[in-house]
């Protein structure tokens, strides 16, 4: 049966190809590394997942911290409007970016440059949102990063 089981995987593919099924080349390829079977992984599209993966948790941060400033901006500027949907979705966005840092730490030290690329769109977006003039609202972030991820802090 293991002699049968051996030749039967000397005809099927290692894994299957990166770009026809993602899952299963995903699982395959785990499948090999656990094996230690190094030399039949497929190393380049391995790198440029894993790669992906990366620039993907940081614009899920950069996304949450938008609309973070995004509604931070319209609670300041527009407090007789404040309601649980605002609240909400502040706290929701601090939620997901603390378990976005606490999966990735290493994305903590480029918060604030980050916020520095996030605050114009959440600007234009408060801008949009409130129908206010932008001079309602200051040219730069001054929400200090501490502040910002604080569930205490309601400007």
């Amino acid at each position: 049966m293991a002699r049968q089981r051996n030749l039967k995987s000397a005809h099927e593919p290692e894994a299957p190809v990166y770009g026809e099924d993602l899952v299963a080349w995903a699982f395959a390829n785990a499948r090999l590394l656990r094996e230690r079977r190094f030399d039949s992984l497929d190393v380049e599209n391995i790198a440029e997942e894993l790669e992906d993966m990366g620039r993907s948790e940081k614009r899920a941060l950069a996304s949450h911290l938008r609309v973070l400033l995004l509604h931070l901006l319209t609670w300041q500027e527009q407090p007789a409007r404040r309601g649980p949907s605002w609240r909400r979705s502040i706290r929701n966005a601090r939620q997901e970016i603390e378990d976005i840092l606490a999966e990735s730490p290493s994305l903590a030290q480029r918060i604030p440059e980050m916020i520095e690329q996030a605050y114009p769109k959440a600007l234009e977006s408060a801008i949009d949102e409130t129908g206010l003039p932008s001079s309602s609202f200051p040219p730069r972030c001054l929400f200090r990063q501490d502040e910002l991820l604080s569930s205490a802090f309601w400007p």
